[in-house]
């Protein structure tokens, strides 16, 4: 048999019904005593010669008897109902004198990164909880200021580093059209210069798309329609596909969700190339978009690989995590395409999954909410 949850409220309430058995055990005995003494105090009992007042007295005492066995019998079945009933009002007191902790829980589990500008806001006298409330509101303040610092942050560095990216690009411009032509090692450099550059080039993008998505009070509230956003995503990887040789199932219903046309597509396509990139030669991409019980849309992409650990595979969301290392870049990518959906996801108010498959490889579940145009299940290579 499993064992009950110990919580701070059954600690309370048998707290609450201990106390009162032993009051109430206190209070009986005082009083058993009390009638004793004063109730029922008699000369000793005379024997069994003597006068008839002798042998009344012998009666009152075994009337005497019967009543304490009476009152001793009747407290004991009046306490024990007693704590029956204390233990009933005790559990309802104390789901009471808690109810402010599990309005501030429940406060605190709605809170995340993405809506830290909420407080919990108790109202009430200035007691214990009002205070620990208030602090609690006051440590959101401070991760609201922190989250925005970084953003900010983030935000103005790539904006920063595009000039002198560009200046760099400018240079390597001029120095390869000067007249008379470039040694072959100049343009090898020049071509190795160029890669490193596109690369910086989509990092920084990829720094602004995460700090816009981060900020969803600036995400825009169009009607977006998925299905053309993933065909053009698997239009677009055809190449790799065909290079990797991939097998490539799609089942796909035409819906819509609120949001912004560009992040959107941008998360579709970090979603498709995640699995085609991390793919092993010859697996397989499976893409399931659904509308489900007509009011979430549901986009399901399940790709081979190996066997992957699960409390591994929780962390790519987070930025720079990969599998294998810590890292900012590879050739493989930058370590932040999951955290991009997953903060589009956030912005759009869905939700992203990764799940280690059991066969190996990855799921990458994406939920939003949204509603369907029209059915277009369709499946093929």
């Amino acid at each position: 048999m499993p064992r009950p949850r110990s919580t701070v409220r059954w600690r309370l309430t048998l707290l609450y019904s201990c106390l009162f058995l032993l009051c109430g055990a206190a209070l009986l005995a005082i009083t058993y005593e009390f009638f004793i003494k004063f109730a029922f105090s008699y000369p000793p009992k005379a024997g069994p010669g003597q006068s008839k007042l002798g042998i009344l007295d012998q009666a009152l005492g075994s009337v005497r008897d019967a009543y304490l066995h009476r009152l001793l019998l009747s407290s004991g079945i009046a306490l024990g109902i007693m704590a029956l009933v204390s233990g009933f009002v005790g559990w309802v007191v104390a789901g009471r004198v808690l109810a402010p902790l599990r309005t501030i829980t429940a406060a605190t589990e709605r809170i995340s990164d993405s809506n830290l500008h909420q407080r919990l806001a108790m109202q009430g006298p200035r007691d214990e909880l009002r205070v620990l409330a208030d602090t609690i509101d006051r440590l959101l303040e401070r991760l609201e200021t922190a989250f925005e610092a970084q953003r900010r942050f983030i935000a103005n560095v790539s904006h920063e580093l595009r000039t002198p990216l560009a200046m760099m690009r400018t240079t390597l411009d001029v120095a390869s059209a000067k007249p008379g032509g470039v040694p072959r090692q100049t343009r090898e450099l020049d071509a190795e210069l160029r890669t490193d550059l596109d690369h910086a080039d989509q990092l920084l993008e990829s720094f602004l798309t995460l700090a816009r998505a981060q900020n969803g009070q600036h995400v825009e509230r169009d009607q977006v329609a998925l299905e053309p956003l993933v065909a053009a995503s698997l239009a677009a990887r055809a190449d790799q596909i065909a290079a990797k040789q991939l097998t490539v199932r799609t089942q796909i219903d035409a819906v819509e969700t609120a949001g912004s046309t560009t992040l959107l597509a941008r998360m579709i396509e970090n979603v498709i190339e995640n699995a085609v990139c991390h793919n092993r030669q010859g697996g397989r991409v499976k893409l399931r978009l659904t509308l489900v019980s007509g009011e979430q849309v549901r986009m399901i992409v399940d790709s081979s690989g190996p066997l992957l650990d699960q409390h591994a595979v929780a962390q790519l969301a987070q930025p720079f995590k990969r599998l294998s290392q810590d890292r900012t870049g590879s050739q493989n990518g930058h370590g932040l395409g999951l955290s991009i959906v997953a903060a589009i996801a956030a912005a759009h108010e869905g939700s992203l999954e990764l799940h280690a498959r059991q066969e190996g490889g990855l799921r990458v579940q994406i939920t939003l909410p949204g509603a369907a145009v029209r059915q277009l299940g369709k499946a093929g290579p």
